[in-house]
């Protein structure tokens, strides 16, 4: 299946019954898709008049207790971050798909990851995380969609699938997990489903005391967070019990670095790949121990933002290089085995390395 149709599926199988989004490229197949597959198993597509709008539709359905997500690209996702920033005020769950673009501003259509800094920083006002997912092709887009809708349900948080636009085009084979009945998911005791027999409840994000209720809100968010760092950290390893060069690279950008590290084994150089799975939290306690006594080479598709947790995560255990390609530009395989190699001899002559 294309990837953003997969996304689509995986979400319905998921008991995702609600979708409300506005097109942007390239990201279009998954509402494409879902217009048709909700109705199919009573579920409700509304193509909002904005995306502001869609992700505020999207909030009220998370407030009556549904499972509910909305999609868009790079600046769309920009538009929403006031709708997400009261998600996580309010602690409502809800999946927020981004098929990054290249920008800054409009950009172009073309696969970029220059939104890891929106994502994982909050994007929004205020003191908050997103859960932030990062899936390498369509298998793990399917596998990460059922765990986004069962995250954001087990923490009351919205979490977000960071893909791009390469991953949202590309077809593969795909197994999807096990279809779940949205009417046997655990009940919300919070959900504002009808006060009829019980007493009202309420959701809300705005403290005007002055009796230190929003100092208190946000310190329950904070241990919100410390236990999502504490428990929800994901990676992946491939080829480092060896290696005296490790490349840090996630999503597309991990999967053309993989190729990149298996032409260099057959040259004999000791090439290993890390790829965090979870960009918030950050997996930084499996990346120190990794980095002891080695090179870091970090690829990103973009000028560098993911570098910076791996300088906050490695420190001075290791020497960090970079490579970034900004624009939406993808990379071959080859160009990356010279960053490497240029890595790995010390030569410096593709990519730069990082003085702290």
């Amino acid at each position: 299946m294309r990837g953003s149709n997969v996304v689509g599926e995986a979400a319905v199988r998921a008991g995702c019954r609600y979708y409300f989004g506005y097109p942007i490229t390239p990201q279009n197949e998954l509402p494409e898709y879902l217009s048709g597959r909700l109705p199919e198993v009573g579920g409700t597509f509304i193509q909002g008049e904005s995306e502001i709008a869609s992700i505020n539709m999207v909030l009220g359905a998370a407030a009556a207790g549904a499972r509910t997500m909305t999609s868009s690209s790079s600046p769309g996702v920009s538009l929403k971050q006031e709708g997400i920033t009261y998600l996580a005020g309010m602690e409502l769950p809800a999946v927020i798909v981004n098929m990054m673009r290249g920008g800054p501003g409009l950009g172009n259509i073309a696969p970029s990851a220059a939104d890891y800094f929106q994502a994982t920083r909050g994007g929004g006002n205020g003191d908050y995380r997103t859960l932030t997912l990062a899936p390498a092709g369509c298998q793990e887009l399917a596998e990460l969609t059922f765990e986004a809708f069962d995250l954001a349900d087990k923490y009351r948080t919205p979490v977000m699938l960071l893909g791009d636009g390469l991953m949202g085009q590309v077809m593969e084979p795909v197994v999807f997990p096990d279809y779940i009945d949205p009417e046997t998911l655990p009940k919300k005791d919070y959900a504002l489903d009808g006060a009829k027999g019980r007493g009202p409840r309420k959701i809300f994000s705005m403290y005007l005391g002055q009796q230190g209720e929003l100092k208190d809100h946000n310190l329950k968010l904070q241990a919100k967070y410390d236990e999502i760092t504490d428990k929800e950290r994901r990676w992946e390893t491939y080829k480092t019990d060896d290696a005296d060069v490790i490349v840090v690279a996630y999503g597309t950008a991990a999967r053309i670095a993989e190729t990149a590290v298996d032409e260099l084994r057959e040259q004999g150089l000791k090439i290993g790949l890390f790829r965090p799975i979870t960009l918030w939290p950050y997996p930084t306690p499996a990346l120190r121990k990794l980095a002891q006594g080695r090179k870091i080479a970090v690829f990103e598709l973009c000028l560098g933002q993911m570098v910076e947790d791996v300088m906050l995560s490695v420190g001075e255990r290791a020497e960090i290089y970079f490579y970034g390609v900004p624009g939406g530009v993808i990379p071959t395989p080859a160009e990356v085995v010279e960053f490497l190699r240029s890595t790995s001899n010390g030569d410096g002559k593709v990519g730069r390395r990082i003085e702290l």
